[in-house]
């Protein structure tokens, strides 16, 4: 008898969220690094199950799709920006035991040159799969709204620097987030759309009628909606409308109970729908890590009881959130179903990245990244491309 313990995992008895919506009694198999079953525990679902395979039991339990986040600097004590490639390994490391298997480096505003250099060093990691590309925040954003980045470093969007950046990360830039409304905006806003890399309106001072321009332009994207921008007013609605009503962007949303009340979170899916919402963290070092002094940039910031503030001025600089804990807040506190947290944390993300063809869903012949929660959406287990990061251990 041929021995399958290696090739092959069988999850069974779980309810198991796919595209098509919840299963009960829910079976996955796993080969190798992707999935080859995912569905009802049908007698042709026990009928694929190879003979002598391993079988799970996670009855009482739920099995949705590894998380993605789009917009994360960091975790486990180590900054995507600032620290040296092992120590950004350990932080995506952080993320990955609480649930996120794929995730994209977000930079902070820094002289050009440096960033164009960081960007070639995180390319090699997005090379090597343990990233899916870069995220520039900053520094061609509003000084008006520029939270926790530094105004001496700011700069206006100019197509030829917003192409230096693109072509130093060697075709794993994935997204900038820009204030559209500054000079040489709408034009860098074009350039990224040719280049295939998203452009993202945020740390911006937009009025709506300039918001519904750079959408016009090709942005898809609004960095943390509500934060970083101007809020609405009933004769300024300014750029949160313009994104919200707009089918063409996504909103990102930090779902920390910090950078949202749960009357906002409650309004962007109401008017954008689940479809157009992605979970992010914005996480800085301290994610996954502990309270004390951090440092976002050239900025010091103190994290207090889980809230990092600069420590000059106040300001919210990015959270200490993991996606599992995102997860279990949108189902426990803003009451969410369970499908549409699935849309924002894994598939929403998942198709703005162009993966969604291996990625963001329980499907045959997509990786097998997955993650397990207990019936109170307490994160239990996760797997990455076939392998237990977090092995589910059960009573």
């Amino acid at each position: 008898m041929a021995d399958h313990k290696v090739d092959h995992k069988v999850l069974a008895g779980a309810r198991v969220v796919l595209p098509t919506g919840i299963v009960d009694d829910g079976r996955v198999i796993v080969e190798g690094r992707g999935i080859v079953e995912a569905g009802p525990a049908t007698e042709r679902a026990r009928a694929a199950t190879p003979e002598g395979a391993p079988v799970l039991d996670l009855s009482g339990h739920w099995v949705v799709p590894g998380f993605v986040d789009l917009h994360n600097h960091g975790g486990g004590g180590a900054s995507f920006t600032s620290g040296t490639l092992d120590e950004v390994l350990h932080g995506i490391r952080t993320h990955r035991l609480h649930g996120t298997t794929t995730l994209v480096a977000s930079t902070v505003t820094g002289e050009l040159d440096f960033l164009a250099h960081r960007a070639g060093e995180l390319s090699e990691l997005a090379e090597q799969g343990e990233i899916a590309g870069i995220h520039f925040e900053g520094p061609f954003i509003s000084p008006c709204r520029k939270g926790a980045h530094s105004e001496d470093l700011l700069r206006d969007p100019d197509p030829a620097e917003v192409r230096k950046l693109i072509d130093a990360a060697r075709g794993h830039a994935r997204m900038m987030t820009l204030a559209t409304e500054l000079p040489g905006g709408l034009d860098s806003v074009r350039l990224l759309a040719e280049h295939g890399v998203i452009a993202a309106i945020g740390h911006t001072d937009a009025s709506y009628e300039q918001t519904v321009e750079a959408i016009d332009a090709g942005a898809t994207v609004a960095t943390h909606l509500f934060n970083a921008m101007p809020p609405l007013n009933h004769r300024s609605p300014g750029p949160i409308a313009a994104l919200l009503e707009d089918e063409r962007i996504t909103v990102e949303l930090i779902n920390d109970g910090t950078h949202l009340h749960p009357a906002a979170l409650e309004l962007a899916f109401r008017h954008a729908g689940a479809g157009r919402v992605a979970f992010i963290t914005d996480a800085m070092d301290a994610a996954g890590f502990g309270d004390g002094v951090y440092h976002l940039g050239p900025l010091e910031v103190e994290v207090k009881d889980g809230v990092a503030r600069l420590v000059e001025g106040g300001s919210i600089a990015g959270s200490t959130l993991t996606l599992d804990t995102a997860f279990r807040r949108a189902a426990t506190v803003d009451r969410l179903p369970v499908e549409a947290i699935v849309e924002a944390i894994s598939a929403n993300p998942a198709k703005l990245l162009g993966r969604y063809d291996t990625i963001g869903s329980l499907e045959p012949g997509k990786d097998a990244d997955l993650v397990v929660l207990d019936a109170d959406f307490t994160l239990k287990g996760v797997m990455r491309r076939g392998e237990w990061v977090i092995e589910p251990q059960l009573s």
